[in-house]
């Protein structure tokens, strides 16, 4: 049963406006370097955990890959259905990252932008990643990214505050609809190291095969840094 997300208020007050964010506009980009990284072939079949309004699904739809999309905000789902074009091979539907049904039926998992991975809580994160590996076909790959410990530690945020014991960061900040109005907005958000994400990769059923520090329109395959904001991780599922 799909649970109940303090993003998910965030998710109807921000609406199709969550597209215009800066984050959101290198999506071509990471999609390239993913296909690449993934090592994906046409007609492949790709789960995105926490696909948000759909522009990664959507991009990968374009190239020719099959995508079903899960995200727990109803409003996002809806707005991701509503753009996909007729005869797309992207798929929508509202779920819990945390307790996903499928087995063996992809051959590529991504959550990228803390889509869910990271914004479900410290001691769930494994319960989504455990959940992408059991939806893969043996051998097959993820992509997960994740905000950076060492980012948060060397360049603080004025508006949040990053909780070294929890490694979570919180911030307050403000948020804008589709007609420009504001609404106060809380972000928890888990931030990683390179070693713990190796380890909760292996305590899913998957073996870390590279992690690369990434910014937002700028995936590439950089060694992990104090100097961006994420890392992301490639995996292979045992088989």
């Amino acid at each position: 049963m799909t649970q109940g997300h303090w993003f998910e208020p965030l998710a109807d007050h921000l609406g199709t406006a969550y597209l215009r964010y800066s984050f959101t506009q290198g999506t071509e980009q990471e999609v390239d370097f993913l296909v690449d990284a993934l090592g994906l072939e046409i007609g492949q079949r790709v789960l995105d955990v926490g696909c948000g309004p759909g522009r990664h699904a959507l991009a990968l739809a374009a190239r020719g890959y099959v995508v079903v999309g899960i995200d727990i905000a109803r409003r996002f789902i809806e707005i991701a259905t509503e753009r996909t074009p007729a005869g797309s091979k992207a798929t929508f539907m509202r779920m819990d990252a945390r307790d996903m049904p499928f087995r063996s039926e992809f051959d590529a998992a991504i959550s990228l932008c803390q889509g869910a991975f990271g914004l479900v809580g410290p001691g769930d994160d494994v319960d989504v990643l455990s959940g992408m590996a059991n939806a893969l076909r043996p051998a097959g790959r993820v992509a997960v990214s994740a905000f950076s410990s060492y980012f948060c530690v060397r360049h603080p945020i004025d508006t949040g505050r990053f909780d070294i014991t929890t490694g979570v960061h919180h911030e307050n900040t403000t948020i804008k609809d589709e007609q420009g109005r504001d609404a106060a907005a809380e972000l928890w958000t888990t931030c990683y190291t390179v070693r713990e994400l190796t380890m909760l990769c292996e305590l899913a059923g998957l073996r870390v095969n590279d992690v690369w520090s990434v910014s937002p329109g700028n995936y590439d395959r950089a060694a992990p840094s104090v100097e961006e904001p994420e890392l992301l991780v490639v995996a292979t599922r045992h088989s």
